[in-house]
């Protein structure tokens, strides 16, 4: 008889492989039957979520600070001694459940993906993807150590943003073009990266047996709702109805600023109207999180209280240092039935957008966590970021409430205006990185040397970013891929972004004929997790999944509608 698992996960951390291999052995051959698949499924969620809670950690220490050697090295003992082998004795599992025949209540979707993940298995691949994973991190390092001197003080990229927020032109385009010296000193090392990356894909498709890493990648990320085909339909879908639009915003802002002709240094910015100061941000990270709670609860008194957990349990590192990973994430700690929020705040309007998104994860998270089995709660990541995307829209009317909104009455609607115009901007960016990625794992041969790369990259935001002058910064343009962490990171995860931003679009549509409704159906989804298909999650929370122009110009002509009617007032 084994001894109870840990009730912690940080206890369980400092378990062996050879301590926890017998809980998988016994789950592996007791007998399975309709009348103990329950327990049995009881079980294997409790080791599942102990091991992911494990890994989460381990991979927030290694974010937050990427020179902890000592937070690299449990990392990486763990990916080397335990992620392997647990791949190996879940996909058992897997199998000894695919085999019995049953399918337990709520099962039917998890079922289907356990099949595809059943296809999909190689053993001979278990340790490339921990070779994936820790090259992912080297990644991470890259970027976590880009500073640069300004004003005589060293900065990270990402503080150095507050600059780009200037009305000076000139000491914007100071700021951009020295963040882009730092990033372009960088070129070799990333290239040498990628070759490396792009190669270990190359074999798992192979051992796979698949045709490339394009179809590999696409049975591994359980995309079993939509094709290729459909991805393709709709870059051209962003190409017909967005590309205009975003042009015309474009146009728009050249005007207002008085220019000649937009160049990059124009973008970083929430200046409207542009002869007031820069939108304010917020006072500190704890500022920062305080506010967002009261909107929140604005929203729903529910989510307020969701997000007043995260604070009040520390479940937040928000600020921006030297040394910390790029982006921002959430992530689950299944065992603690809690969330985590990543992010890098540097006191700018854009961190109340990723407070908002992240957020909208985290509440998806606090949703999905009641349903009592861990293979259940894995939603699509094309509904995942419907989740945070939605929730940007459904929280922006509540940040003017004081005396603890983040805004003015009279600011707020400039916060709005520069959200709607980001959400016009996204759509054609997120069909060069998909289109990118698309190019690069169906022209092995191509894509292996970086200089191609950056040749197909230029081609792409050529035809989907008109609107913006870069003559003269060629080698910045070109090298845009490698500054796009998922490329490297989390390869083909970004069209889940704008297929997203589509379904969150409907939701927002909803909220302003029906808040109410918009914001029940919204949640009702979120508690649903991963047992309906994606399609169905879409339509539980009022939207459809959609790729055609027709869906997608609807969305572009309401956001076109709002930015006029609201500009209009100001």
């Amino acid at each position: 008889m084994l001894d109870p698992l840990p009730q912690s996960a940080i206890e369980f951390s400092k378990w062996s492989w050879r301590e926890i291999e017998p809980y998988f052995q016994e789950l592996r051959e007791r007998r399975l039957s309709a009348d103990n698949v329950d327990k049995w499924l009881t079980d294997w969620s409790r080791l599942s979520d102990l091991i992911s809670e494990v890994y989460a950690r381990l991979n927030v220490a290694v974010t937050i600070d990427t020179t902890d050697a000592q937070a690299e090295a449990a990392y990486n003992a763990f990916l080397d001694q335990i992620y392997p082998n647990v791949q190996a004795a879940d996909q058992q599992l897997k199998e000894k459940l695919l085999a019995s025949g049953l399918e337990p209540m709520g099962f039917e979707i998890p079922l289907r993906k356990m099949r595809a993940e059943a296809q999909l298995f190689r053993e001979e691949n278990l340790p490339l993807l921990t070779q994936e994973r820790k090259l992912s991190s080297e990644y991470n390092k890259i970027i976590g150590a880009q500073t640069v001197i300004w004003e005589g003080e060293e900065t990270t990229l990402q503080q150095l943003r507050r600059e780009m927020q200037r009305p000076e032109r000139e000491v914007r385009e100071k700021a951009w073009r020295l963040a882009a010296e730092r990033q372009l000193a960088d070129r070799q090392s990333i290239n040498e990266l990628w070759g490396k990356l792009f190669e270990l894909r190359r074999r798992l498709a192979q051992n796979a047996g698949m045709s490339d890493y394009r179809a590999y990648r696409w049975m591994q990320m359980l995309r079993l709702d939509y094709s290729v085909e459909d991805c393709l339909q709709f870059q051209r879908a962003i190409e017909q109805e967005v590309v205009p639009a975003a042009t015309r915003m474009y146009e728009r802002r050249r005007q207002r600023m008085g220019l000649d002709r937009l160049r990059p240094w124009d973008l970083d910015l929430d200046l409207y109207p542009l002869d007031l100061p820069p939108l304010p941000g917020y006072g500190d990270v704890e500022d920062l999180a305080v506010k967002a709670e009261a909107a929140f609860r604005r929203v729903d008194p529910q989510l307020g209280d969701y997000f007043h957990t995260l604070r009040v349990e520390n479940l937040l590192d928000l600020d921006n240092h030297k040394g910390k990973a790029p982006g921002a994430y959430c992530t689950a700690y299944p065992v603690l039935k809690r969330p985590f929020i990543f992010m890098n705040a540097v006191g700018l309007a854009a961190d109340v957008r990723t407070i908002l998104h992240e957020s909208g994860h985290a509440f998806h998270n606090f949703e999905r966590f009641r349903l009592p089995y861990a293979q259940q709660r894995i939603p699509g990541l094309e509904f995942a970021e419907v989740a945070s995307m939605a929730m940007e829209l459904l929280a922006s009317p509540y940040l003017d409430a004081q005396p603890d909104g983040f805004y003015s009455p009279a600011d707020a609607p400039r916060f709005r205006i520069a959200h709607l115009e980001h959400l016009l901007a996204f759509w054609p960016y997120m069909a060069v990185v998909d289109a990118f990625q698309h190019w690069a794992y169906t022209h092995e041969a191509e894509a292996i040397e970086a200089s191609n790369c950056d040749a197909k990259w230029l081609e792409l935001w050529q035809r989907f970013m008109p609107g913006v002058d870069w003559s003269g910064l060629e080698d910045e343009a070109m090298t845009g891929w490698q500054r796009k962490q998922h490329i490297h990171r989390s390869p083909f995860y970004y069209v889940e972004y704008g297929l997203a931003q589509l379904g969150a679009v409907q939701v927002w549509r909803n909220s302003l004929k029906d808040p109410k409704r918009a914001l029940q159906q919204y949640r009702r989804a979120l508690s649903l997790g991963g047992m309906v298909t994606l399609p169905e999650l879409y339509e539980a929370a009022g939207a459809r999944l959609a790729f055609d122009a027709e869906t997608l110009g609807e969305a572009v002509r309401l956001i076109e509608d709002m930015l006029q009617s609201m500009q209009t007032v100001q």
